[in-house]
């Protein structure tokens, strides 16, 4: 719209810049020519040079929106071939793995695994109970050189008095009785001297 600025006058109106403002609908100011300004222009959406750059601006070119639309669909079909194609190769990876070529093959290898594995316990099993044995066999050998009863096979004996061991003449007296072990067997004395 163009004219005296009398008839661009209301376009300066605080109630009309308001409503321009607070509309939820865009609007685009191209009231006057190039050079007139109002205070509309200054709230609305967009200013246009004139009303009919206004209606270039608001109305789409059909032309360019088609060719945006198939440059965005090559766009998309060019997306969904390199998609599809890293599937097929995912799809092939996964088909030509040992799973698939030959499933049992990783279940026998842990079997074999498990065949080395027991083997291997049981040899550290049986070399523990072989070493446990020797140790037993030596200790046992050295519990019965310090055993009382295989000094008493040596021709040794053993005196108690009131079943207490004797180990010096100091613990007994005159007329007490003891008991002498002996190899076979047990004999009472009495002290004399």
């Amino acid at each position: 719209m163009g004219g005296a600025i009398e008839d661009l006058w209301p376009f300066n109106e605080e109630i009309v810049a308001r409503a321009i403002y607070e509309s939820q609908i865009p609007i685009i100011s191209a009231i006057g020519h190039e050079t007139d300004f109002t205070i509309s222009d200054f709230v609305a959406d967009l200013r246009a040079p004139t009303p009919s750059a206004a209606a270039e601006i608001a109305t789409a070119d059909v032309y360019e929106i088609k060719r945006k639309l198939d440059m965005y669909q090559d766009r998309c079909k060019q997306a969904l071939r390199k998609k599809l194609e890293l599937i097929r190769l995912k799809y092939e990876k996964i088909i030509n793995s040992r799973v698939f070529t030959n499933p049992t093959q990783k279940i026998k290898e842990h079997y074999i695994q498990i065949d080395i594995k027991t083997k291997q316990l049981e040899n550290l099993i049986g070399n523990k109970l072989k070493e446990n044995k020797n140790k037993e066999m030596t200790l046992v050998a050295k519990l019965d050189t310090l055993s009382p009863l295989k000094t008493l096979t040596r021709g040794y004996s053993v005196i108690e008095h009131k079943g207490k061991i004797i180990k010096s003449i100091k613990q007994l007296q005159k007329d007490d009785e003891i008991q002498i072990r002996l190899e076979d067997g047990h004999l009472r004395a009495k002290v004399i001297d």
